[in-house]
Formats: C-alpha cells, sequence, structure tokens
C-alpha cells in the first residue's frame, strides 16, 4: 500500500510517502519569502512522487493531520486530501496534531500534549485522548497527578514546563505515515468522513 501523508497545521510543513509502515521519501519545509509553508504543499507532494518515479494514479491512501492547529493549515491540508482522494477514488484517514506529537515521548512515563489555544487554555491529549480546550490552570493540576511526560510548544513551555516540540528537529511527517497505516487497517477511511478538527471556531478579525 503506497500512503502520501501531509501536515500543514503546525509550525513546519511535512510531506512523506510511505510503503505500508517503511517511509520511501519525506520532505519538511519551512516559510519563506514571507509565504506560508502550505503554499508549498502541491509543489513538495510533485517532487517526492517525482522521485520515486510515481504518479498520483500509482497511490493508495492519503492521511493527513486533521489539527489542532494553525486554521490556514488545516484547511489547506484536509482540502488537498479529500480532492485527491475524491479524484483518485482511494482512501483518506486523519489524525490528530496531538496523537502524533504525543509519539515523540522516548520514555515509557504517560503522555501528555498541551498546546497553545489562546485565552488562557491549551489543546489537551492525555490518556490517549483529546480533551478539548482546557484552562491552563486545571493542565497545571492534571500534571501533578502523575509522572508525565509533558509535549508542549514554546508559547507554554514557560507557564508548563516539559520539552517545546518547536525546539528540536521530530520528522513528524514519519511518525503521521506510520500513524495513518495503522489506522487504515481498521478504519473504513472514506474521503467523504475527512473533516477538520476545530476545537475552537476560527478567531475573527
Amino acid at each position: 500500500m503506497k500512503i502520501l501523508v501531509f501536515d500543514t497545521c503546525l509550525d513546519k510543513m511535512y510531506v512523506a510517502l510511505a510503503e505500508n509502515d517503511t517511509v520511501l521519501s519525506s520532505r519538511i519545509v519551512t516559510n519563506r519569502d514571507n509565504k506560508y509553508h502550505s503554499a508549498f504543499l502541491i509543489s513538495t507532494i510533485k517532487e517526492i512522487l517525482k522521485e520515486n518515479n510515481l504518479t498520483p494514479q500509482d497511490l493508495d491512501a492519503i492521511g493527513t493531520n486533521i489539527g489542532p492547529g494553525s486554521f490556514t493549515g488545516i484547511r489547506a491540508c484536509t482540502t488537498v486530501a479529500r480532492m485527491m482522494a475524491q479524484q483518485l477514488d482511494i482512501k483518506a484517514c486523519g489524525i490528530s496534531s496531538l496523537e502524533i506529537l504525543s509519539k515523540i515521548n522516548p520514555t515509557d512515563k504517560p503522555t501528555v500534549v498541551a498546546l497553545d489555544a489562546r485565552k488562557n487554555s491549551a489543546y489537551l491529549y492525555i490518556d490517549e485522548e483529546i480533551k478539548g480546550a482546557v484552562q491552563i490552570d486545571e493542565v497545571k493540576k492534571l500534571l501533578e497527578q502523575d509522572d508525565y511526560y509533558l509535549i508542549t510548544d514554546d508559547k507554554l513551555q514557560p507557564v508548563l514546563g516539559g520539552i517545546s516540540y518547536q525546539q528540536s528537529e521530530y520528522n513528524l511527517g514519519e511518525i503521521l505515515a506510520k500513524l495513518a497505516f495503522e489506522k487504515l487497517q481498521t478504519s473504513s477511511a472514506k474521503w467523504q468522513e475527512l473533516k477538520p478538527l476545530y476545537i475552537q471556531p476560527p478567531p475573527v478579525y
């Protein structure tokens, strides 16, 4: 099974191609020339397919991050995933950024992921479940209940501690590829069911 995955929800864009659970190629793209990284999604997909001598018609499934994260990024990758899967008549599955980040825990400690959700709250993932947008004071109380491995971002690390995923080079695209392969074994993964994960409504300016 050839699986193309991509993620434009976080501070970098990740694109990877896998054969079952083996990653064949991957790219990490940052913002450049005053352009948000998702602007390079289509061109990066074309590059990866070309270097593997594949066309879109050779793909069997699409996997994408569905959020939470940048609202622009969530819209970009879910829209492209749905359109590609529909046109190619293949499966498509979504994985949350919270679950993806939870896999960078190198220890045996239980994992907590807390990402900035504005309004003094955090998008919280604990006990392998998404808990929604939780007030920071409540997150602190939860962290006191066990010896958790906390994964957070640059905004919340000074407040909560733990490690910020933004301060190290993690290839989240490769993690996404493995998670997508696992999900495709147990889910119908119809493209019609692929939807953005908006825990909170987009900000109004």
